[in-house]
């Protein structure tokens, strides 16, 4: 399988879970049942999708950034969507993750992709 269509179905896999956990809010705690079987489909598409990313990328590199990037995106989506609000703590620890997704990507050596 080509890099592309790995990092395509990666790709997949983060929409696939920020939609589901974007979701998880209108479940009100799983007593909504569509709401709830919508989300299980997104999370189960999203796992289906980064199963197929992992065929060739390895799996400390696409978990990093689909947990990375799933974080920023769904940070993003409450304040957006939902009108909640993040303080500059939280701000820190998203930049955190990004650089820290940013360096297992570009600088580290220890998975090659």
């Amino acid at each position: 399988m080509s890099p592309l269509i790995s990092y395509a179905a990666l790709a997949g896999a983060i929409v696939f879970e920020v939609a589901g956990s974007s979701m998880l809010m209108k479940t009100e705690q799983f007593t909504r049942p569509v709401p709830t079987l919508i989300m299980c489909v997104l999370f189960g598409a999203s796992l289906y999708c980064l199963s197929v990313a992992l065929k060739t990328l390895p799996l400390g590199i696409a978990y990093a950034i689909w947990g990375g990037l799933g974080i920023v995106l769904t940070a993003t989506v409450s304040v957006v969507i939902f009108r909640q609000t993040l303080d500059i703590a939280a701000y820190i620890g998203i930049a955190m993750i990004v650089g820290g997704v940013l360096i297992m990507n570009l600088i580290s050596k220890s998975a090659s992709h």
